[in-house]
């Protein structure tokens, strides 16, 4: 069931087709028809199988891309291939600036707002202290471990106080002890700020530890073929994991991924 209220986001018959360039070759339909609305304040996921389409989702939510077909928009307003204020978007690569301290980088952006040295300073101290890293300020990305660079990534993206933050597999290159915690971290992060957060990741465990709710994507042409509630409550913490519960959760995730998954590598060795 849909939390109540008008959408923040909401995606309506969307497509999106790949065409080469000068038409050379077959064209690619990457995603649709899809359909999904994010509300005020959630926490959502996506999972689904590689190629499917799951980065395709976030650019154009993210206004990165613009779909083929259908409306996407953001708190009412079309989202057409550019980012709209109120929006915060942090990948998996490693974004910091080497030749800046970490202070910085994370007020790097900034500058394009209209706002006193007094603020710009208090926006960036706050984020320091949010992601742990007010011990760092005057540090260098090449002095950080990757867990940290990310941080500063995503503080980076708290100093311009998005309403919506948009994560593509964040902390896909760290190993699973980090990505627990920074996970913790992240679900902090999301209670401080009252954003809604759209989690890209390809780790069922990760999404059922983290999300609300869970969209499961079919192979491609991607679409929403499941929408996974998980039911946890809003002060959880990598704890969960040992619930019996969150198993369950995973589960079901794998049910519905499992087809699609073999379908999408052309797996015909097991029936589905």
């Amino acid at each position: 069931m849909s939390p109540a209220g008008r959408p923040q986001v909401s995606l309506r018959q969307v497509e999106k087709v790949f065409t080469p360039p000068g038409r050379k070759g077959a064209s690619v339909q990457a995603l649709g028809p899809l359909d999904l609305e994010l509300f005020n304040g959630e926490f959502f996921a996506v999972v689904g199988p590689s190629g499917c389409g799951k980065t395709t989702l976030l650019e154009l939510v993210a206004g990165l891309s613009v779909a083929t077909s259908g409306d996407v928009e953001f708190e009412g307003r079309p989202i057409a291939g550019k980012i709209l204020q109120g929006v915060g978007v942090v990948f998996q690569e490693d974004a910091s600036f080497p030749w800046l301290t970490v202070t910085d980088n994370i007020g790097f952006g900034l500058g394009k707002l209209r706002l006193s040295a007094e603020e710009r300073r208090d926006r960036v101290e706050s984020a320091l202290a949010m992601m742990g890293l007010t011990a760092f300020a005057h540090s260098y990305p090449a002095q950080l471990s990757g867990g940290m660079r990310q941080r500063v990534c995503i503080a980076r993206t708290l100093v311009m106080q998005p309403r919506l933050i948009l994560l593509d597999e964040p902390f896909g290159a760290l190993d699973q002890q980090t990505r627990l915690l920074m996970g913790d971290e992240l679900l902090n992060l999301w209670r401080k700020t009252g954003a809604t957060v759209f989690l890209i990741t390809h780790a069922l465990d990760e999404a059922a530890m983290l999300a609300d709710r869970i969209g499961v994507m079919s192979a491609r042409p991607g679409c929403i073929i499941d929408v996974v509630e998980t039911g946890w409550p809003k002060d959880r913490d990598s704890r969960i994991v040992q619930e019996d519960r969150f198993g369950t959760i995973t589960a079901r995730l794998w049910r519905s991924l499992r087809a699609e998954s073999m379908r999408a590598i052309g797996y015909q060795g097991v029936k589905a």
